[in-house]
């Protein structure tokens, strides 16, 4: 998942053509980080499903949980940026983030509310961590081209995506997980080693992940970095959420991007599930976990693609395009079966590639002053990542997991009117 900055910052005393190179690649180590522990979410969810015997409401805890610490953590983690400095606050992010990781160790043996926990603590982290290093990559480039420098910019987010799905398979479900009717055989003694060794399985990568994060928490605080300065001073302040709502664009963006956040949260939170109904693919957790991986590859490759064909195609018209192709691709999962049903849903993930990036920079589109607000009431709206499964899973517990994805194929069907009705906006005066 991607996601950027509440500020419109610039760089101090330093040129934006240059220098900026070594910075850069510290920044994309971050983005590569993100990306791999959100999308480790995947695979956890149906792993603590079967572990805990939740239902699939109570499983979308988890995404309720991480993705609502960004709407909670989102502007507090602004202000903080501004008392101890951009460098700093990526430090402090990572850090958090850190501490969030090493509370899988006493969760995996304490129960599911302690995990929760440490889903808030690591998100939380992350959202700070974002607030301060987006702004590295912000100040480059033309702001006519935001949208294809930004799309392959994320390319780099996606990478870690892509990775993460196939190396939690390998790590935390290669061992398996059994049915709810298998546990109700088992004696006191046996469950006890059996939940032993599922919680061996989380405690060992998240423990590495924590020692990671706290590696690039030294590395960056010793990196010499350009100094970021916000460009808006006063008059965003004056501003306010009320007065950058008035603009149109600005507040049909921010539902386009709970939406959009939304919809592929929850398309992959449900995958390793979807894949493993007999009517569709009968895989097991550990099997369908690698093939998760496709469907973040798929967002990586659409970036690539996306960077190349906006530059002569309008943005809005190339985000109308995709949500038309997802909706026809999620409908075709819904009313199928077998294979088909399978690799249309993970198709989905090369046409979600340039959404985030493309809906986010064209509602910033010509704010001036008020771009920090705007930019916060969008990573405001993050929190569809939260809600947005909730709905799906109150579907699929009361009628059907299949039918369940009529939730995200509403989401996309907004996004297309979204890019139709400002298709022409980089051509207007």
């Amino acid at each position: 998942m991607e996601h950027y900055t509440q500020a419109a910052p610039v760089a101090s005393g330093q040129s934006q053509a240059g220098g900026n190179t070594g910075p850069l690649i510290i920044v994309t180590i971050l983005f590569f980080m993100w990306g791999l522990l959100t999308s480790l979410n995947d695979v956890l969810i149906p792993h603590l499903k079967a572990v805990y015997t939740l239902s699939y409401v109570q499983a979308m805890l988890v995404q309720f949980c991480f993705f609502g610490a960004y709407f909670i953590v989102s502007l507090p983690a602004g202000m903080l940026i501004k008392k101890i400095g951009y460098q700093n606050g990526a430090v402090a992010g990572l850090t958090i983030a850190a501490a969030g990781c090493a509370l899988f160790y006493p969760a995996a043996t304490s129960g599911y509310t302690l995990f929760l926990i440490a889903f808030f603590v690591l998100a939380g982290g992350i959202t700070i961590l974002q607030v301060a290093a987006n702004p590295y990559v912000a100040i480059l480039g033309d702001a006519r081209t935001a949208s294809s420098r930004l799309t392959l910019t994320q390319a780099f987010n996606s990478l870690g995506t892509t990775v993460a799905p196939t190396l939690g398979g390998m790590l935390i479900l290669a061992g398996g997980v059994l049915s709810s009717a298998d546990l109700a055989q088992l004696t006191p003694e046996q469950l006890h080693a059996y939940h032993a060794t599922q919680a061996a399985a989380v405690q060992g990568p998240y423990l590495a992940l924590a020692a990671a994060l706290l590696v690039l928490a030294i590395l960056f605080a010793l990196a010499r970095l350009p100094k970021i300065v916000d460009a808006e001073g006063d008059t965003v302040a004056k501003g306010g959420f009320a007065e950058v709502l008035k603009h149109r664009h600005l507040a049909l963006g921010a539902v386009a991007i709970f939406l959009y956040v939304g919809g592929e949260v929850s398309i992959g939170s449900f995958l390793i599930n979807f894949m493993g109904d007999p009517h569709v693919a009968g895989l097991s957790p550990a099997d369908a976990a690698p093939y998760v991986s496709y469907y973040w590859g798929g967002a990586m490759v659409g970036r690539f693609i996306g960077f190349a064909v906006m530059r002569t195609v309008s943005p809005g018209k190339a985000l109308a395009f995709n949500a038309a192709a997802v909706i026809v691709l999620v409908l075709t999962a819904i009313f199928s079966g077998g294979h088909m049903a399978m690799w249309a849903l993970l198709a989905v993930g090369l046409f979600n590639s340039i959404m985030f990036p493309t809906i986010f920079s064209m509602a910033l589109n010509k704010l001036g002053p008020l771009t920090g607000q705007g930019s916060g009431v969008l990573c405001m709206a993050i929190v569809g990542g939260a809600l947005v499964p909730f709905a799906q899973g109150l579907l699929a517990d009361n009628i059907s997991l299949q039918l369940s994805f009529l939730v995200p194929a509403a989401c996309y069907l907004f996004i297309l009117y979204f890019g139709l009705q400002f298709a022409n906006m980089y051509n207007e005066k």
